[in-house]
C-alpha cells in the first residue's frame, strides 16, 4: 500500500504540471484568436480522467493505509475533479476565443487547487 501512497503523491505533481500546460495552451489559443481545438478539448478530457484516477488513489490510501490528516485535502480533491467540467459547461455559449481564454484560466485555477491539495496533505 505504500506504493499507492507514493503514486498518489507523484500523480499530484504530474497533475499540477499538466494543468499548467493545458492552461498555457488555452491562453495561447485565445491570444491567437482561436477557439478550443479538438486536441485542446481532448487534453481537458485527459486532465479530468487523470483527476478522477488521482481521487481513486486517494480513496484507496484513505481506506487501507491511513485516515485523512486534514479534511480540507479531500475538499481540494473533489474541487479538482469538478472544476474543469464545470468550466466547460459555463463557457459553451461564449465566443470561441473567449472559450479558449476561460478554459485556460480554469486549468490554471485547477493547477492552483492541486497545489493547495499537495500543501494540505
Amino acid at each position: 500500500m505504500d506504493a499507492v501512497l507514493s503514486l498518489h503523491g507523484r500523480v499530484a505533481y504530474a497533475l499540477v504540471l499538466y494543468y499548467v500546460a493545458v492552461g498555457i495552451w488555452g491562453l495561447f489559443l485565445g491570444i491567437r484568436g482561436s477557439g478550443p481545438s479538438p486536441g485542446f478539448r481532448g487534453a481537458i478530457a485527459v486532465a479530468v480522467i487523470a483527476s478522477l484516477a488521482q481521487g481513486g488513489l486517494g480513496l484507496l490510501v484513505m481506506l487501507f493505509l491511513r485516515p485523512l490528516a486534514d479534511a480540507l485535502h479531500a475538499l481540494y480533491g473533489v474541487a479538482i475533479v469538478l472544476a474543469m467540467p464545470f468550466a466547460v459547461s459555463l463557457v459553451r455559449d461564449r465566443a470561441p476565443r473567449g472559450q479558449s481564454v476561460a478554459l485556460g484560466f480554469a486549468a490554471l485555477f485547477t493547477a492552483g487547487l492541486a497545489i493547495r491539495g499537495i500543501i494540505t496533505a
